[in-house]
């Protein structure tokens, strides 16, 4: 039997990649110490404590089939957080309740990429570094994936409008990530104009995925969706978030999307044919999380201290750049790969090359030169390890790799 081939040129997801990489080295350790393991974003401060009672109290909701689209307590408790937080005025009907945003950045492409955009195969554009979800969404597609260079160079953000014009007038959808996974830059106001703008004149949409939007440095990031609605074109964007890393519940699988009218209804008429929804228990606690900022402050306060411990250990290093949002470190090396087996052979400690979350484009990975290390444990455990971690990496006496 044949199988598609058009999944064929993906490369192996990072974290085997990084298992089949660490094979043959053993954890160095001092005595005392245990691992550190920094690769993957998973939220490790407390879960919102009231949410236990909530969902003790809708157990009843499991005998029910859930609504598709997610039930009007969720979609109202969303419809209120982006008022909000966005100063959004988004009818429930513009949002669509997901298993987290991975699933609806991926459907999202389904529903809304046509097949040809101009007579052309259609061309979606992804920041790269990315997620890996927007290169397996744009092959589920036949699209032709484009990956744009994000690099210290460009401020850590795709400079989409310096593509050629046949090339965006073919273009039929745009990732953006902000803040930035992995390297923590916030797409400003200015830039979330000129997207927009470039998005009308060549006729395609951004998704804009801001999972990380409740976890900042100085200010909270602008939304995309905010911008586009001041600019009078709301139906070219659709935003995602979730309450993975906002509410510190990654295994609760939820999250929403919000757009124009006309791209949410594609997208639900998709999932009622083939989307998983959010069982009935689950919508309920997470409309109590969306409608509570207090454990979010709480988190937040967490992030900053570690963001200093971060500048205080690191900010010595040549490259250094200190995070505008999210809760990753893109740290300079000289080579990912052989930093990662460095780190785990010295010091116990597992970060992810920073080549496993990019593509090589005309012989250049923008991530070769990086690794990528999450912020997610408690202040101390993550002092300890980055100071590790820098004893093993840099000369901190003289800021030398």
């Amino acid at each position: 039997m044949a199988f598609p081939e058009r999944f064929s040129n993906l490369p192996e997801y990072a974290f085997p990649r990084l298992r089949a990489l660490l094979s043959d080295v053993a954890p160095g350790l001092a005595p005392g110490e245990s691992p550190q393991i920094l690769t993957i974003g998973e939220p490790r401060h407390p879960m919102p404590p009231f949410l236990s009672d909530v969902l003790q109290a809708s157990l009843q909701g499991f005998a029910k089939y859930p609504v598709n689209e997610g039930g009007p307590d969720l979609l109202g408790a969303i419809s209120g957080w982006l008022g909000r937080r966005h100063d959004l005025d988004v009818a429930p009907d513009r949002i669509m309740a997901l298993n987290g945003t991975r699933e609806g950045l991926f459907n999202a492409a389904l529903a809304l990429c046509p097949e040809t955009k101009n007579g052309q195969r259609p061309a979606i554009l992804i920041p790269n570094p990315f997620y890996q979800v927007y290169a397996v969404a744009a092959a589920a597609v036949n699209a032709e994936p484009v990956f744009v260079a994000a690099t210290p160079e460009t401020g850590n953000l795709p400079d989409y409008a310096g593509l050629d014009a046949a090339l965006l007038d073919r273009t039929a959808i745009a990732y953006l990530c902000s803040p930035a996974n992995p390297q923590g830059a916030v797409a400003d106001e200015d830039y979330l104009r000129d997207l927009i703008a470039l998005a009308e004149k060549h006729d395609f949409l951004v998704f804009a995925d801001e999972c990380y939007s409740e976890i900042w440095r100085d200010a909270p990031p602008p939304g995309a969706l905010k911008v586009a609605t001041d600019m009078g074109l709301a139906d070219r964007v659709v935003m995602f978030n979730s309450l993975s890393k906002r509410s510190n519940l990654p295994g609760l699988r939820s999250g929403f999307a919000a757009g124009g009218p006309e791209q949410l209804r594609q997208m639900r008429r998709l999932r009622s044919y083939a989307g998983a929804p959010l069982p009935m228990p689950l919508q309920a606690v997470s409309a109590a999380a969306w409608s509570d900022e207090d454990h979010v402050q709480d988190s937040l306060r967490m992030y900053h201290a570690k963001y200093a411990i971060a500048d205080r250990v690191l900010g010595g290093v040549p490259g250094y750049a200190a995070p505008q949002g999210g809760f990753f470190l893109w740290l300079p090396v000289a080579d990912g790969e052989s930093a990662a087996r460095l780190l785990w052979a010295r010091a116990g400690i597992q970060v992810l090359p920073g080549a496993y979350l990019a593509r090589e484009v005309d012989g250049f990975n923008p991530g070769q030169g990086f690794v990528r290390v999450a912020l997610v444990a408690p202040e101390a455990e993550t002092e300890a390890a980055l100071t590790r971690l820098a004893s093993v990496l840099y000369d901190t006496t003289t800021g030398r790799g």
